[in-house]
């Protein structure tokens, strides 16, 4: 299978085409850098770019698209200046793929945000819900790009992920082992409430499902209980053997944001095994393998 992916100088893409190298799938990866860290079938793309995209495309030829491109600094998309970038990057580029895709007869991955939502209350978001209301200009330009999937295309799948951690890029472990070791005490926020998504464990997911024709809307994170941001710092320092003391806060004692921040970012995933897809392993497994990959 030849599968296109976008934003391979991510978290994500990297980890997607080693995932489709793995398997001896032919994967193309393409992003807007010149170069990316890995020894890679590699085209850069401006996914802005209609023209582009769509000769791209076609020139490629390829089974699948996993588009993992996006513009993902949340707090800097509320800035006035930097909205029209993150609409022309997530909405506008996720539209040139999916006509592409449909042009070309070709399956698509979309990766999605539980900032789809409102984050209020406590049940668990399922994948099919379509109460959609989100908080910030982020949430709102990949509302705007499943909505563009799923008008445009048959064959997508949309997949919703939350907290998401991987070897290429910054994330919040690497943050905390980074302030753990300068300082004796962090305050973190113990009101939002989700589960993390290890990016090398989300893209073994994504080749399944390329691989097989049950699209639709799915979530997706590591499996182990629904935590906090405060949780997840105190096993982090726990399995880094750090003793940093944390202090549980809210996020209103914490301070504000820029972007309003969703309190319940709970992904109900129950549709992966319904579907017959593998779940993701515990997030506790994830991130003790995670340390072991970053040598901690």
């Amino acid at each position: 299978m030849k599968v296109l992916v976008t934003g391979v100088g991510g978290q994500l893409g990297y980890d997607v085409m080693l995932e489709l190298n793995k398997r001896n799938h032919e994967g193309i990866g393409s992003d807007i850098l010149e170069s990316v860290p890995l020894d890679m079938s590699y085209t850069k793309l401006d996914i802005t770019d209609e023209k582009a995209v769509l000769d791209t495309i076609n020139n490629i030829k390829p089974d699948a698209v996993i588009h993992c491109a996006a513009w993902t600094a949340v707090d800097n998309a509320e800035d006035r200046e930097n909205k029209p970038k993150v609409m022309a990057i997530n909405v506008d580029g996720t539209k040139n793929i999916a006509k592409a895709c449909k042009e070309t007869d070709c399956k698509m991955i979309y990766i999605s945000t539980d900032y789809v939502f409102d984050g209020q209350g406590t049940e668990p978001w399922k994948a099919d819900c379509k109460d959609y209301a989100p908080l910030n200009v982020y949430g709102e330009s990949k509302l705007q790009g499943e909505l563009n999937v799923s008008e445009i295309l048959d064959k997508y799948f949309i997949v919703r992920i939350a907290w998401v951690f991987g070897i290429n890029g910054n994330n919040f472990i690497k943050t905390m082992l980074n302030v753990g070791k300068k300082f004796d005490t962090l305050k973190v926020v113990n009101d939002q409430i989700g589960t993390p998504t290890y990016t090398y464990d989300l893209a073994r997911l994504l080749v399944d499902m390329v691989e097989s024709e049950k699209y639709g809307y799915y979530h997706a994170t590591n499996e182990g209980g629904y935590i906090s941001w405060y949780d997840f710092a105190v096993e982090i320092f726990k399995q880094a053997g750090y003793t940093t003391n944390v202090l549980p806060v809210t996020t209103e004692e914490y301070g504000i944001s820029k972007a309003k921040r969703p309190f319940n970012s709970r992904l109900d995933k129950s549709k992966l095994a319904e579907k017959g897809f593998t779940p993701l392993p515990t997030w506790q497994d994830a991130l003790k393998r995670y340390l072991k990959e970053i040598d901690y």
